[in-house]
């Protein structure tokens, strides 16, 4: 016999069971959501290095580029960045444009034994996908502007940015900093000179060499650590110190030097023309651009003045450095004032330090040159002086 059923009941039962699945629903999509929300905070809090790592190791291979005529932070940041590449089973390429002229820096390459590919044209990089260590914009072959990076490491401004990992530090004084920083991250413990990676227990390793390039590079680019060095820089330095080879670091630190050098800095000195305490030199004609920067180091040490400006050619393109210890001119925007509106030419820097080019001849597909309007020398000289007095 049927139980009469309550038609009052049942909708009570029903409004029940909505309730509590709307519930229920609502659990599973907070908890759902905070899952993803607390993954997502481990991500983005998990060291630099980690997640540099991680971005490498999605690639087989890679070419790190660095910048035209790359010098010893340059070269240490990229052979770091390959260091790292290689103990997650990454190949890697270590590629460059333009020369190493300068006795540092070819010390630096030879006594290191690095293996560098310089290239010409954006069909020579051996990888399609590109790391950018010290600079973070693609420049100095033919089609670089075509190049997008897929990770960009660098302690300069600029506007550059990688396609997955992008860590750019104008804090830090050294890109050599920044990469030893993920080394430290990684626990990687730096190998003693007089012993092998085989003989210390840690997943990740730094090598003796590799650390004393690193070094090398922080205390290039920081003036052995007295302009332009932040706390990360000497933290750096601590870390990589027991993996440091004295007797490398004596070589790389202590080439010889040319004679061409000494020249240049000589034409400098004797030529510079002087406004206020600031000093502007041109140097001429020379075959070694690497001379122009040592010569702006040797001018800025002259008693009164507070910011130089080398300038020199070499084969048709005028070559820029500067120098400044007055908190006035920030040499790296002077640089790029001066030569804002001049055909073919580029320029930047750092406020206490910075470079720039005007290329005078550019070449032609068919072989030919074009020779574009340009700036004449002496209204280089006045653009460079108003520019540092802040007058343009």
């Amino acid at each position: 016999m049927a139980v009469p059923v309550d038609p009052g009941l049942l909708e009570q039962i029903e409004s029940a069971v909505l309730a509590n699945s709307t519930v229920v629903v609502a659990l599973v999509v907070g908890l759902l959501t905070l899952t993803f929300g607390l993954h997502a905070l481990y991500r983005l809090r998990r060291p630099m290095g980690s997640r540099f790592c991680e971005t490498l190791a999605s690639r087989e291979e890679l070419t790190v580029l660095m910048h035209p005529n790359p010098d010893p932070d340059a070269m240490a940041a990229a052979v770091g960045v390959a260091c790292l590449a290689e103990q997650i089973g990454t190949e890697s390429s270590l590629q460059f444009t333009g020369q190493i002229r300068h006795q540092e820096n070819r010390a630096f390459r030879t006594v290191l034994d690095l293996d560098l590919d310089c290239i010409d044209h954006v069909s020579d990089l051996a990888a399609e996908h590109v790391a950018l260590v010290d600079h973070n914009t693609p420049r100095g072959f033919a089609g670089a502007s075509a190049v997008l990076p897929f990770a960009v490491v660098d302690h300069h401004p600029g506007e550059g940015a990688g396609e997955e990992y992008t860590d750019v530090r104008t804090d830090y004084g050294a890109c050599s900093s920044i990469v030893a920083e993920y080394f430290q991250d990684i626990g990687a413990k730096p190998v003693p000179p007089d012993q092998h990676a085989s003989e210390i227990d840690a997943d990740y390793t730094l090598p003796s060499t590799v650390a004393t390039g690193l070094l090398y590079g922080i205390l290039a680019d920081t003036k052995h650590l007295t302009a332009g060095g932040s706390a990360a820089d000497f933290h750096a330095c601590s870390y990589l110190s027991t993996g440091v080879d004295e007797d490398l670091l004596d070589r790389i630190a202590n080439p010889q030097v040319s004679a061409e050098v000494l020249e240049i800095k000589a034409r400098a000195i004797a030529g510079r023309q002087i406004q206020g305490s600031f000093a502007v030199s041109d140097v001429g004609q020379l075959s070694n651009v690497d001379a122009i920067p040592q010569a702006a180091d040797e001018l800025i040490q002259l008693e009164g003045v507070t910011a130089v400006v080398v300038c020199g050619e070499r084969e048709g393109t005028i070559y820029l450095s500067g120098r400044s210890r007055d908190d006035r001119v920030h040499m790296g925007r002077a640089l790029e004032a001066a030569v804002e509106d001049v055909p073919n030419s580029s320029a930047g820097g750092h406020a206490r330090m910075g470079g720039g080019q005007i290329r005078e001849r550019v070449a032609l597909p068919n072989g030919g040159e074009e020779l574009p309007e340009s700036v004449g020398r002496p209204e280089l000289i006045d653009r460079l002086f108003r520019s540092m007095s802040g007058d343009i």
